[in-house]
């Protein structure tokens, strides 16, 4: 990877409203979990989410980051990650890029969920959360992509 990870630079609003686009070039310390998160939460709302869906995709890319930390660079707090987020049209698209392990957790199996141990909750989120969730591994990582459309299905129903 060509770029060198930093923390969170500070994101300008009014050019995101323009863009619609955030691009984060970070490191794996759980330190950058909450301004990444920020920066995806204000683009929701600049895409026109509503609190509730913006909280939930806020805790989807958290879930996802300390995934990549925990498991793909086991624990590293050094190791890059790349977060894109944009949303041409009314479908919010997340890619998340790392360079670790490679280990798909799609192959892995569903362990029960034990309330009273932290973690396991991760991939529960991305998949009950989002619309989309796709896992590529890469010969040097692994590309998270996920996609949530403004208004769910399940959402209309609920209001119609």
């Amino acid at each position: 990877m060509s770029d060198t990870p930093s923390p969170v630079p500070p994101f300008d609003p009014q050019t995101l409203a323009q863009t619609r686009r955030v691009e984060l070039n970070i490191t794996s310390d759980p330190a950058n979990l909450g301004p990444a998160r920020h920066a995806i939460e204000a683009l929701c709302t600049v895409c026109g989410f509503d609190d509730k869906s913006t909280g939930e995709v806020g805790l989807v890319v958290n879930e996802a980051l300390a995934n990549v930390t925990r498991h793909a660079y086991g624990g590293a707090i050094d190791q890059p990650i790349r977060i894109i987020g944009q949303c041409p049209d009314d479908e919010l698209q997340i890619t998340i890029r790392d360079w670790g392990s490679g280990e798909s957790p799609i192959v892995l199996p569903d362990a029960p969920h034990d309330p009273l141990k932290p973690g396991g909750i991760g991939l529960i989120c991305l998949r009950q959360l989002m619309d989309q969730t796709i896992f590529t591994p890469q010969d040097d990582g692994m590309l998270l992509t996920m996609m949530r459309k403004r208004t769910r299905p399940s959402m209309e129903r609920a209001n119609g």
